[in-house]
């Protein structure tokens, strides 16, 4: 019972071959095991409620709501694995009470001016070109940033694509989202498609090397940290102020659609999310829509006051 550290390596390995989990979830699992694992210092009473209660109240201590939140929810899985396992009789988390006040933060968007900036810029690069190399870099530049902001995808998403996963016959692109959830999404502005075959006819030899659809200069997978040295670069051009992260592309797809009166439960699904209160958090910056609402559709517009 007191062999902490030989439990977390069978729930990890089970997570793996059993639960197919991502390797970043995997990761994150692994790094939040062994920090509790630290803690208790492998003592016999690691799965006690108090020793439990202890480290959630030093979490809190040490880490922003959202950090500990995803911790807890680490150590919640893992003592639910005890108990279906029947290692545990009994899980502590039943007799916890873990939930806290989290401030709810506004997802930061890029303003449409900007974005229409951004993309001029993209283009125009691409046609300033002085070497066919500068060329070939700016038509998959160019090609990721259409993608990114055509279907709001994570960045991630957007890095593990396969050369399989993206039909241009039929335009729709196939998306492995969180939980090995997928979810396919259709392509329909020109401009974006022409910007995908471009890319997709210029780079078809790496392509085929590498495996992955997006590929960087040594023809290995594009990653993450390339596409934000990318994103900062372009807007650097652009004379763009604001910090943008590939991120702010997949808000700013849900907030701009949400202004065009498209139904949530659409965004949502369009997104990924899994829960609908996730996509709510877009009803609170959709600013210019509640605007024009305000101006144009309250009730005191119907209300005329004779003066004089």
């Amino acid at each position: 019972m007191n062999h902490l550290n030989d439990h977390i390596k069978e729930y990890t390995e089970y997570c793996e071959y059993r639960k197919r989990l991502n390797p970043k979830t995997l990761k994150a699992y692994s790094i939040d095991l062994k920090q509790y694992r630290s803690f208790t210092s492998n003592a016999p009473e690691w799965y006690s409620k108090n020793i439990l209660d202890q480290y959630i109240t030093n979490l809190h201590k040490q880490y922003k709501p959202k950090t500990v939140k995803r911790k807890i929810a680490s150590l919640k899985a893992f003592f639910h694995y005890m108990e279906y396992k029947e290692i545990l009789q009994d899980n502590p988390f039943s007799k916890l009470d873990v939930r806290f006040r989290e401030a709810r933060i506004l997802p930061k968007t890029i303003p449409f001016h900007s974005i229409q900036a951004f993309l001029s810029v993209l283009y125009s690069q691409k046609d300033l070109a002085s070497t066919e190399y500068r060329k070939r870099c700016c038509i998959r530049d160019i090609a990721v940033i259409e993608l990114l902001f055509a279907t709001g995808m994570r960045i991630s998403e957007l890095c593990s694509l396969k050369p399989a996963d993206i039909d241009l016959v039929n335009n729709t692109v196939l998306i492995y989202g969180k939980g090995a959830k997928e979810r396919i999404l259709q392509i329909c502005n020109p401009e974006v498609i022409s910007a995908l075959n471009l890319y997709q006819e210029t780079f078809k030899e790496e392509i085929s090397l590498c495996g992955y659809f997006f590929v960087n200069r040594l023809q290995s997978k594009l990653s993450d940290q390339s596409v934000r040295f990318m994103i900062n670069y372009y807007s650097e051009l652009a004379g763009i102020e604001q910090h943008i992260t590939p991120h702010m592309f997949r808000h700013s797809f849900a907030t701009l659609l949400l202004e065009q009166d498209v139904d949530i439960r659409y965004i949502q699904k369009m997104l990924g999310h899994s829960s609908i209160s996730t996509t709510e958090i877009y009803t609170h910056v959709s600013n210019a829509k509640q605007k024009d609402i305000l101006v144009h559709k309250h009730p005191r517009n119907l209300i005329s006051m004779n003066k004089g």
